[in-house]
């Protein structure tokens, strides 16, 4: 390999966002967390609790119980959805990080904005278009700081395959491939009574909740939002009657470069990134869940290099980046105007797998 490509493996997991020193940190970023579902408790807590620049200080949810156990074990504030809203803790947070269910981000964003307190929420921003884009304008009119929740955009091994790409060492980049795929009725317990199989609540099925990964993730790595899509969905088994089961979609980026999606609630486990060049190929296996080691790899000249790099915690770097930026008065890069693209080629596939025709995307997502 070359000397463009070894550059990159020195500090793989460098944060070339950050201007601070974590150890100098004394008053970390205060955040309440809402919403308590397994991620929120298995991954974001930790997570904010990992990051010098974080600490979580207040949780909600429409859950009592989690309420208690999640205060009583951490040692934190924990209030009722409706004194959140009202802002009765409002005092013992800056910033909320939201984790609830697609339909309610925006009803937590809001109260959030009008607190003036900074937002991390996560994505999809919401269950409808509509619905997105008055959640970007609520933070915007309050001049409410807005991160979108896209924890690969700060995954060192996806910020490591964009600078490998911007540097040419995949040549011109000729496609994209992408999978995503999970039993999410084993992985994510057996009960069909969940939100993720509420249209209303989700917006979608697979796609929604899984298609959004190598969508925002492809244009990241690319440095470019796609100008076309087209997609097909379909739902085979009685627990999916409602949302897609299954998607494959294709986004049309400038240039002619196409990436090639896939993205199942009812697939053996996997997750992959591939991007294929005039030069070389570059992958990512496993890709994109949070609770697996980043795979990295060259292919070039007939060589394949498996890199290998200390992992970090996923959620970590996405608290680490969200505080730190707010500590150092910086805006931050998955604002709600790039959310609201993938919005935007969300419901395009959408479209698409209704009518059996591409779907043009105008650019202007506001």
């Amino acid at each position: 390999m070359d000397a463009a490509f070894a550059e990159y493996l020195d500090e793989f997991t460098r944060r070339d966002w950050e201007t601070l020193d974590p150890d100098a940190v004394t008053d970390p970023v205060r955040v309440a967390v809402v919403g308590l579902g397994w991620f929120a408790r298995e991954w974001a807590l930790p997570g904010i609790d990992r990051s010098a620049y974080t600490e979580a200080t207040v949780v909600t949810d429409i859950d009592a119980d989690a309420v208690e156990a999640v205060a009583a074990e951490r040692d934190v504030t924990g209030v009722t959805p409706e004194e959140f809203r009202s802002g009765a803790a409002a005092d013992a947070y800056d910033a909320v990080y939201v984790a609830t269910p697609n339909a309610t981000h925006l009803q937590y964003v809001e109260a959030a904005a009008e607190q003036g307190k900074a937002v991390l929420c996560e994505k999809p921003l919401e269950a409808t278009p509509e619905r997105a884009r008055r959640l970007v304008a609520v933070c915007r009119d309050a001049d409410a700081p807005l991160m979108v929740g896209y924890r690969m955009q700060t995954d060192p091994a996806v910020r490591r395959l964009r600078d490998l790409i911007d540097a040419g060492v995949a040549g011109d980049v000729v496609h994209v491939h992408a999978t995503m795929s999970q039993t999410m009725l084993g992985e994510l317990g057996s009960d069909t009574d969940q939100w993720r199989l509420d249209p209303e609540l989700s917006g979608g099925g697979a796609l929604m909740d899984l298609g959004v990964y190598p969508l925002n993730t492809t244009r990241f790595a690319l440095g470019a939002d796609p100008v076309r899509v087209s997609g097909r969905t379909r739902s085979e088994h009685e627990a999916f009657a409602d949302v897609d089961e299954h998607a494959t979609f294709r986004l049309e980026f400038p240039g002619g470069v196409d990436a090639l999606c896939t993205v199942s609630q009812n697939a053996q486990h996997a997750s992959r990134l591939e991007v294929t060049g005039t030069d070389a190929r570059l992958i990512l296996d496993p890709a994109f869940y949070e609770r697996e080691d980043r795979g990295f790899a060259v292919v070039r000249d007939g060589t394949r290099v498996d890199v290998e790099f200390d992992q970090v915690h996923q959620i970590e770097e996405e608290f680490a980046y969200f505080g730190h930026h707010l500590l150092a008065g910086e805006p931050f890069h998955p604002d709600g105007e790039h959310a609201l693209v993938d919005v935007r080629a969300l419901d395009g596939i959408y479209e698409s797998a209704e009518t059996g025709r591409p779907v043009a995307l105008d650019g202007d997502a506001a």
